[in-house]
């Protein structure tokens, strides 16, 4: 597979109340899989970009069930070792209007989470690979996971492929001893592009945007610009920057919108307006996944992958499950200004 983009995470068993029950009124769960990197490769994969999934899985039926879940996007699996007791499960509560979305994460001694250094066999997890991609949840998990994405950033960094973070900081997960803080500083450092929401930075580096104001639904990108200067500076080896800038007026109304940042010239996209949000996870993920294939397909155009990765999430908040199951035609007529929802005969 010549040229791919890998990814290394857990995937986890989502479960999910039906509509917009809670918790407490449930009889029954739906359920499909999800997680952050898992997220992006599917979507890579949906848009035609050879792609990769590299994890840990149980060796029952759970992990066969979750390995066929992937291939049925293109992904390749041949990279996933199997071994540990369970698969990783998170419980998803929709919010509505002015009720906030709440997740419970089921994770502790999964697969994942017990992954020990050596497990993987990271030359010929990145053979022929062009893009790795890891986000902050895996070495939230514990030392185990931290250590293993460790080793494939080096081996990463070795081989000359591009190297790519979603920050993702979980306040919920970073209980096992060390902080995001700790650990993140030097995982970061290795990294070519790094990808944050409004409040990543500030949680992890403490690095804040002065006056901006993500409750209002009037998030301003430019405001962000220090952020992402100072993250630059932090870390030289970054070439890019790039933040979503998510307004929330309540959990059904949110703004969207996107920036870029090259260490000289700022990018930043319009602003879309998502009034009645199917669900919005996943939807860090869909900006990663869109912004790493503009990258790659517009390679001197980093405002038209910038107009990619946003107009992709802002599909994927139409979408109900982790995964955004849209196509590049349907991102780039968005991005060409049809927005009605007009019925396509």
């Amino acid at each position: 597979m010549t040229n791919c983009v890998c990814c290394f995470g857990e995937i986890m068993l989502r479960l999910s109340p039906p509509g917009y029950q809670r918790f407490a009124q449930v009889h029954s769960f739906d359920a499909t899989y999800g997680g952050g990197e898992a997220n992006v490769i599917a979507s890579l994969a949906k848009f035609g970009v050879p792609a990769r999934y590299i994890t840990r899985l149980p060796a029952n039926e759970l992990g066969d069930a979750c390995i066929m879940f992937l291939r049925q996007y293109g992904i390749d699996t041949s990279q996933i070792i199997r071994g540990g007791e369970r698969i990783g499960i998170y419980f998803i509560e929709n919010g509505a209007m002015q009720r906030a979305s709440n997740v419970i994460y089921d994770r502790s001694y999964s697969s994942m989470a017990t992954i020990k250094p050596g497990m993987i066999d990271w030359k010929a997890a990145l053979a022929e690979a062009a893009w790795f991609h890891w986000t902050g949840i895996t070495p939230a998990i514990g030392g185990g996971p931290a250590e293993v994405c460790s080793e494939g950033i080096q081996k990463a960094k070795e081989l000359g492929i591009k190297i790519s973070c979603d920050l993702n900081y979980r306040a919920k997960l970073w209980k096992w001893g060390k902080t995001a803080l700790e650990i993140m500083e030097q995982l970061v450092k290795e990294c070519d592009l790094l990808i944050c929401n409004e409040e990543d930075a500030e949680n992890i580096f403490g690095i804040k945007a002065d006056g901006a104001d993500w409750k209002s639904g009037a998030v301003k990108g430019a405001k962000y610009r220090p952020v992402a200067e100072k993250l630059i500076n932090r870390f030289p080896n970054l070439k890019l920057v790039a933040i979503t800038l998510r307004g929330s007026l309540n959990a059904n109304h949110n703004t969207w919108a996107g920036l870029l940042f090259d260490g000289y010239e700022i990018y930043i996209s319009e602003v879309f307006q998502l009034t009645h949000i199917v669900d919005r996870v996943g939807g860090g993920d869909a900006f990663a996944a869109g912004l790493i294939y503009g990258l790659i397909e517009f390679q001197q155009n980093p405002q038209r992958a910038l107009d990619f990765a946003v107009a992709a999430s802002c599909l994927k908040h139409s979408i109900w499950g982790d995964i955004n199951l849209v196509t590049r035609n349907e991102v780039d007529n968005l991005i060409s200004g049809e927005a009605s929802g007009r019925v396509s005969r």
